[in-house]
């Protein structure tokens, strides 16, 4: 197995070592390996892409939990129940009401706010087809929050995940989804999709 980035002091740390061994056994199994190094930041979103595979999620919780860290991570609140909920939680799941008044971003501000150490982790554009632009949640969030953002590149012809610079968003839309455009210019995913972040923002 390669070896894995060093997991920062501020970064929320994966309090189940079962899971985190057998994380480790699949990523050795895999031939993937991780480039970069991880901030050391208590709170930030999370962003992977190019998303063009099913696998893009298992492998990138895999590798989180490998490092060390829990990946906080939104699910249906018809999940959080029972047994299941309880595995969810543990794997750092968070459960979304849809009917809540405060909609997504609302809810992900107020878990930003109850909790000192928190990395959401998104695939900004919301499914494996291709499409124009990204979804813009994960930059609303960010922005309310008032934490930066981890751009986490998918390379499938290297088969690598690249750990990005972080990026400090400025509340200027436009400009940063052509910087975060840039930023995954080289990387493709699986069927050689490229990323399109940039868009006009939402009316």
């Amino acid at each position: 197995m390669s070896k894995l980035p060093a997991l920062p002091p501020s970064a929320p740390p994966m309090g189940t070592p079962v899971l985190r061994f057998f994380a480790r056994l699949l990523i050795a199994c895999i031939p993937w390996r991780i480039d970069g190094t991880l901030p050391d930041a208590p709170k930030l979103v999370m962003i992977g892409a190019p998303h063009s595979s099913n696998w893009d999620g298992i492998f990138g919780i895999c590798a989180a939990v490998a490092i060390g860290f829990k990946p906080a991570w939104m699910g249906k609140q018809t999940l959080f129940k029972g047994l299941l909920g309880r595995i969810c939680t543990a794997l750092g799941g968070v459960a979304i009401d849809r009917n809540n008044p405060t909609g997504v971003v609302g809810q992900m501000i107020t878990e930003f706010q109850a909790h000192e150490r928190l990395w959401l982790t998104l695939a900004p554009e919301g499914t494996r087809s291709v499409v124009p632009k990204w979804r813009t949640g994960f930059y609303h969030v960010a922005v309310s929050a008032g934490v930066p953002i981890l751009p986490i590149a998918f390379d499938f012809p290297t088969r690598r995940f690249i750990v990005l610079d972080l990026f400090h968003p400025t509340g200027d839309y436009a400009a940063d989804l052509l910087e975060l455009e840039k930023l995954y210019a080289p990387w493709r995913g699986r069927y050689g999709k490229r990323a399109l972040p940039n868009g006009p923002p939402p009316a």
